[in-house]
C-alpha cells in the first residue's frame, strides 16, 4: 500500500515567469497523484488572481521574476497554505524559512528531491482516519496541553493560534497551552457555526467575543476572555466574516 494513500488530494499552483519551469515543474508532480495542479501564473499580479479563484494548499513559488518578487507576493495575501520555493538561486534561502516556507528547491529540480519535500509534507499532514472527523460544540478532546494531558471541551476554546509546528490554545478560565495539532486540523474538524479563522495563523471562538472594533484598512480589532491583547481580523477575513455571519 502506498504510505500516503490515507492523505488526501492536495491542491498546488505553480508560480513562474517561465514557461518552461512552470511546465517542468507540472509535469513533475503528474507523478504525485495526491497533489493536483489546479493553476499557474506567471507573475504576482497573475498569481494574486490565481490564489483567489483556486484557493490552493500548496504555492511552487519562484522567488526573481520581473517587477515584484515570489517574496512580494506574500507580502500582498493572506495565505494558510504550504509554501514552497523553487529557484535558481540560493542566497535566499535563509529569507524562505523565515516566511515559514515548507522547503527551498534549486533548479532545475529532480525527482528525488521533490520526492524528499512531498513527503516531508505528508509527513506534517493529518491522515484521512476517524481522528480527523467533524466535532461538535460540546464535544471533548483528549490530548497533550502544555506539558501534561488533559480533557478539552470545544466550547470553552476562545481562540487558537499557530506557534511554529504547533498551535497555542486558549480556553475561558484564562488557561492556554501548546498543542500539537496543527492549525488546518482544527480549521477541519471544529464545527464552522461557531469558529471562524480570522488570521493565516489565528481562529476564533465567536460566541466568545467580548469586543469588536474596526481597524487600520478595513481590518478588524476582536478582544477575547482569557487573551491579554487584542487579535487583529485581516482585511481578507473580515470580508469572508461579514459574508458568513452578517
Amino acid at each position: 500500500m502506498d504510505q500516503n494513500e490515507n492523505h488526501k488530494v492536495l491542491t498546488a499552483l505553480v508560480i513562474d515567469d517561465e514557461r518552461l519551469a512552470r511546465k517542468e515543474m507540472i509535469t513533475l508532480l503528474e507523478a504525485h497523484p495526491h497533489i493536483q495542479v489546479v493553476g499557474q501564473a506567471d507573475s504576482v499580479v497573475s498569481a494574486i488572481s490565481e490564489i483567489s479563484k483556486t484557493n490552493p494548499d500548496i504555492l511552487f513559488l519562484d522567488i526573481q521574476m520581473p517587477r515584484k518578487s515570489g517574496f512580494d507576493l506574500l507580502g500582498e495575501i493572506d495565505f494558510d497554505g504550504r509554501i514552497i520555493f523553487v529557484t535558481a538561486y540560493d542566497e535566499y534561502a535563509i529569507r524562505a524559512f523565515e516566511v515559514n516556507a515548507l522547503d527551498y528547491l534549486l533548479k532545475p529540480v529532480s525527482p528525488e528531491r521533490l520526492d524528499i519535500t512531498l513527503k516531508r509534507l505528508y509527513d506534517e499532514m493529518p491522515q484521512l482516519n476517524p481522528s480527523t472527523k467533524k466535532l461538535n460544540y460540546d464535544d471533548c478532546l483528549f490530548l497533550n496541553f502544555g506539558i501534561r494531558l488533559n480533557f478539552l471541551r470545544i466550547n470553552q476554546i476562545t481562540a487558537i493560534t499557530a506557534e511554529k509546528d504547533y498551535t497555542l490554545v486558549y480556553l475561558m478560565d484564562g488557561r492556554s497551552g501548546l498543542t500539537n495539532k496543527p492549525m488546518k486540523e482544527w480549521e477541519e474538524r471544529l464545527p464552522e457555526k461557531f469558529f471562524t479563522r480570522i488570521h493565516r495563523s489565528a481562529i476564533i471562538n465567536i460566541e466568545n467575543i467580548v469586543k469588536i472594533d474596526k481597524w487600520f484598512n478595513n481590518s478588524l480589532k476582536i478582544q477575547l476572555p482569557g487573551l491579554e491583547k487584542p487579535l487583529i481580523v485581516s482585511r481578507r477575513y473580515a470580508r469572508l466574516m461579514k459574508e458568513r455571519y452578517g
